[in-house]
């Protein structure tokens, strides 16, 4: 039996607001992270349609090789055939239980994970993305950021390895490593500008 594969420390995830429009781009953006060493990305867009998820999940597949990580959110009938190793999960998902039962035990099953959560939320998933632990356009007014003292309550508080989640970059990623989690997520880090793709890039190679 296959056991589910995990991302690797640095967890890139899409944007979010793609249109079919910014496909291109976002593959050349990720061809340019993969030539600096990322090896793990999430595809959340809800605006693209399923055929369209399904032809960027397989030439991300490609671009990221077989020892690559690739997870899909919330899309979990297109997993397996996009080859992907994850299904990512959040309040607005199926169930973590009734995604296990349509997904192969060979994938991995996340879930976005908030300070106010009660733990039966993300009861049996594999691993969990956790925060906002720093201040993020994203979450602005919505949810508090936990800072680094948050996240080390997070960690302790559960054996499923967590991936810090929320206005991280090269420039505070450092200071997340006491805390024991298993490694950071980013969205618009590696996204924005040149400068600063340019040294989350630096960030990523330093990971390796």
């Amino acid at each position: 039996m296959s056991q589910p594969r995990l991302p690797g420390r640095v967890l890139a995830l899409t944007p979010g607001d793609l249109t079919a429009d910014g496909v291109a781009d976002l593959v050349r953006k990720v061809r340019e992270a993969a030539g600096a060493g990322l090896d793990s990305i999430l595809l959340r867009e809800p605006a693209l349609s399923d055929r369209a998820t399904l032809e960027l999940a397989l030439e991300l597949r490609d671009l990221l090789g077989e020892t690559g990580w690739l997870g899909i959110h919330d899309r979990v009938h297109l997993a397996s055939v996009a080859g992907a190793d994850a299904v990512h999960l959040g309040f607005h998902s199926l169930p973590i239980r009734e995604a296990r039962a349509i997904c192969a035990e060979s994938i991995a099953l996340g879930f976005s994970a908030h300070a106010h959560d009660v733990p039966e939320a993300w009861d049996g998933a594999d691993y969990l993305t956790f925060g906002p632990v720093f201040a993020t356009p994203s979450k602005f007014g919505l949810v508090e950021p936990v800072g680094v003292d948050g996240l080390l309550q997070a960690v302790r508080s559960t054996s499923i390895p967590i991936f810090a989640l929320g206005g991280i970059g090269a420039e505070n990623a450092g200071a997340l490593a006491a805390t024991g989690c298993r490694g950071i997520a980013v969205r618009s880090a590696w996204m924005e500008t040149q400068g600063t793709r340019a040294r989350w890039l630096d960030l990523v190679r330093s990971s390796r």
